[in-house]
């Protein structure tokens, strides 16, 4: 049985095309334990941008497999909005903090990288307090023109992708060859 995957990203399009032109800002919003979803849920509702990066989780309960969609980075939710919409991330008492993002652009293409990963349908493992590596670039395939970093696993190369801002990344394995080395 598959639980349906809730709403992760608002609006449907917002990496789409280039970072819109506007006075929205991307803040990291720090959740209360499992508030994730809740969040999410609310942010829709009130038509504020975020995503929240999730991806399919197998769990066995007695003779039923359950596939549920959980998010990739626990406690985190990224939002985009104005000076003036801020205030409304904080209704429900679900964000313990709304933390500023310096490097917006950077930002931007580490979650459009990201969503990228997911999009493709393949499995993903979220990567937590990522170590030094190589820096590469995928130079063909589905996933050219994504950077990353690459850690060397047994039957392949896991390519991860960062988020640098909160030091956690996604990873999926990739032929090596279409891997070249950046720099």
């Amino acid at each position: 049985m598959i639980l349906a995957a809730e709403r992760d990203l608002y609006p449907d399009a917002l990496f789409a095309g280039p970072p819109p032109d506007d006075e929205r800002s991307w803040w990291l919003a720090h959740t209360k334990p499992r508030q994730e979803k809740a969040l999410a849920r609310q942010l829709s509702a009130a038509g504020l941008s975020f995503y929240l990066p999730c991806a399919p989780h197998r769990t066995r309960i007695r003779t039923r497999v359950l596939t549920s969609h959980v998010p990739l980075f626990p406690g985190y939710v990224f939002v985009r909005v104005c000076d003036d919409e801020r205030g409304g991330v904080f209704v429900g008492n679900r964000v313990a903090r709304l933390a500023p993002v310096r490097d917006q652009e950077r930002l931007w293409a580490d979650l459009r990288n990201v969503r990228k990963l997911l999009d493709l349908g393949q499995p993903v493992t979220a990567e937590d307090h990522l170590g030094p590596g190589t820096p590469v670039a995928v130079r063909s395939g589905p996933l050219a023109g994504l950077t990353g970093t690459v850690v060397r696993a047994g039957s392949g190369h896991k390519f991860i992708v960062r988020v640098d801002l909160i030091q956690r990344g996604v990873s999926v394995i990739v032929d090596g060859t279409t891997l070249g080395k950046l720099g």
